[in-house]
């Protein structure tokens, strides 16, 4: 594995040269290993995911396992009110399929969705974290707004307060080819607890 930071073109590339056939098939290998989080959840979850694009793994099997489940599915909403007031809301979805929602393109390229009925990050109980590269140590590299990064930084240092009992369990879902050994971190970075891919899950402590 490269032990450096993967360049986020070079993986995007590689995503795009997937067929959707591929992309399918990785998803429903993916999709296995989900039940591997449900000891960790409760009853009635509330699951931040998102709309996959740029040839990412598809999310369609999240909103699947979500509805088989029982769990609440959730997607997000970017909020861009100043450089330092960057994070993501969460909507909920009551669409079966996520390419039925409306949704819009905010200035990063991802698609979001049109509601305005949302949550903070602190009130899901898992958010599935869309990333261009993560390690074996569970370091992402984020698609490069930095939204994901402080709405993880901000949920992590409140549940971490006296005021708030838990943090959201935080998963990657990515194909294989994006894990590498060692990504550069710096000191603000929130870490995944645990990371799907179609070949295994890894659980990081």
């Amino acid at each position: 594995m490269k032990t450096t930071n993967p360049s986020r073109r070079d993986i995007n590339r590689q995503r795009r040269a997937l067929t959707a056939q591929q992309r399918r098939h990785a998803g429903s290998m993916a999709f296995r290993f989900l039940s591997k989080l449900t000891p960790r959840l409760p009853k009635g979850a509330k699951v931040g995911i998102y709309i996959d694009d740029f040839g990412e793994l598809p999310t369609q099997p999240l909103l699947k396992w979500c509805q088989r489940m029982g769990y609440q599915a959730y997607i997000p909403v970017i909020n861009t009110l100043g450089k330092d007031n960057r994070h993501i809301r969460f909507t909920p979805v009551y669409n079966s399929q996520l390419s039925d929602i409306a949704s819009v393109r905010h200035s990063f390229g991802m698609k979001e969705s049109k509601s305005r009925h949302l949550l903070f990050a602190d009130e899901l109980d898992l958010i599935m974290c869309p990333l261009v590269a993560a390690d074996e140590h569970g370091n992402r590299m984020g698609m490069g707004g930095g939204f994901y990064d402080t709405t993880l930084a901000k949920s992590y240092q409140y549940s971490s307060s006296k005021n708030h009992r838990r943090h959201p369990l935080r998963v990657g879902w990515c194909h294989e080819f994006q894990v590498v050994e060692q990504l550069d971190t710096q000191p603000w970075d929130v870490p995944l607890n645990a990371l799907i891919t179609p070949e295994k899950i890894r659980w990081f402590s």
